[in-house]
């Protein structure tokens, strides 16, 4: 199972029952996102559980948190068994030491137009996924301001991705890794199984494009 690390990274966010997290990784998505934030896709800790238990192994799991306080993370953690923590909103010292004892992969998600986009240490995190002003809106943005930002950690593209626009976002971008919810949804909550294997395979041609295995 590829990890976070490499170029390629294919990852199908706002995840919310089983049979759609196992298609995505049928389809060859590298993760799923469950998120545990105020969302129209937040799934509760008990359907996070169900859906990281039935796809282990296959497909990196990923829990996203916005805004929420250290304790109440950690907390869910200790109950859930994911791969990767995604974290929007601050991400303090005692939180990201509290994941990397857990052996975490950690994503720290910058809203492109924010303060922390220009000064956050990426060093710090396995890699940054770089969204709009409202993550999960499906609403592109622009990626004029990535062009002149250089961070040291690999770099997810998010923000209005779907089949039809991943790989101009790859090769605009040049991005290590994409990140897709609402673009590959039939009705809100739930995932169009047809779009989700277009979005990942449309991923993977234009990464193939650039020499990626």
């Amino acid at each position: 199972m590829p990890s976070v690390f490499e170029r390629g990274f294919v990852k199908v966010c706002g995840v919310t029952n089983v049979d759609d997290a196992a298609t995505a990784a049928a389809a060859g998505a590298n993760a799923i996102g469950l998120i545990l934030a105020d969302s129209p896709r937040r799934v509760t800790l008990e359907q996070a559980i169900g859906i990281a238990a039935a796809v282990k192994g296959d497909v990196l799991r990923c829990a996203i948190f916005r805004d929420e306080d250290d304790d109440v993370v950690i907390e869910t953690l200790d109950a859930l068994d994911v791969d990767v923590v995604q974290v929007h909103g601050a991400l303090s010292s005692a939180l990201l030491a509290a994941l990397r004892q857990r052996s975490l992969l950690v994503i720290k998600a910058l809203n492109v137009e924010g303060d922390d986009f220009a000064t956050f240490d990426a060093s710090l995190v396995d890699a940054v996924l770089i969204d709009g002003p409202r993550p999960g809106s499906g609403v592109t943005h622009s990626w004029e301001r990535l062009h002149d930002r250089r961070f040291r950690a690999p770099v997810i593209a998010a923000g209005g991705l779907d089949p039809n626009n991943v790989a101009d976002v790859i090769n605009t971008t040049n991005a290590w890794g994409v990140d897709c919810a609402s673009g590959v949804e039939r009705t809100p909550r739930l995932k169009d199984h047809d779009l989700v294997r277009r979005y990942v395979a449309n991923a993977r041609d234009a990464f193939s494009r650039q020499g990626v295995p």
